[in-house]
């Protein structure tokens, strides 16, 4: 491979662990490096566009993508459907781009399965502590929607080891350098040996 060999990587981590910030500093320092744009059932937020931020499409339409094979992976988060269209993907990859996955660990894991050269990284928080902290800053969710995402966060840092990288997002910058390192690596054929 090139440096400008396409590839996709796979980001998955807690949410509120900063990936969409440490991600939009990626995007700024990898050449032909783009996101994925995923389709949800859940409502925009007040901020968010279709087609920008995700494709936002309801339950019946959702369920015809799934059945029709047409999305890379998919999964249930707080009882709303998530998935990544899979033509584009593999559009870009194959024109040269770097495909970012911004998705959820059950995505990740059925990314792994069908695209297992897809480089995958786990963006942790610095502690435990951390991650709820950042949460209610954010004053996005209730109470019980932060206990359950932190509910959630347990078990996707315990599937860290099944990533190529576990990255700790102490520092945006670093992280993103971090990030930055493993993209160009693995398009040059370089890469770290996946956790057991």
């Amino acid at each position: 491979m090139t440096d400008d060999a396409g590839l996709l990587v796979v980001v998955t981590g807690p949410s509120g662990v900063g990936k969409g910030t440490v991600l939009r500093c990626v995007l700024e320092r990898v050449s032909g490096a783009e996101m994925s744009v995923s389709a949800t059932t859940r409502a925009p937020r007040h901020d968010e566009v279709d087609g920008v931020h995700y494709h936002f499409l309801d339950a019946e339409t959702f369920a015809e993508l799934v059945t029709a094979d047409g999305l890379l992976e998919w999964a249930t988060y707080l009882d709303r459907y998530y998935g990544t269209p899979l033509r584009p993907v593999q559009e870009r990859v194959a024109a040269g781009a770097v495909v970012i996955l911004e998705i959820e660990l059950e995505g990740a894991r059925q990314v792994r399965r069908r695209v297992p050269d897809a480089l995958q990284v786990f963006l942790a928080p610095p502690s435990p502590a951390e991650l709820e902290r950042r949460l209610r800053t954010r004053g996005t969710e209730t109470e019980e929607q932060i206990e359950r995402r932190l509910q959630i966060a347990e078990v996707e840092y315990e599937a860290r080891d099944e990533f190529d990288a576990v990255v700790v997002n102490d520092s945006v910058e670093v992280a993103c350098e971090r990030i930055v390192a493993l993209i160009t690596d693995a398009r040059r054929g370089h890469r770290v040996p996946r956790g057991p």
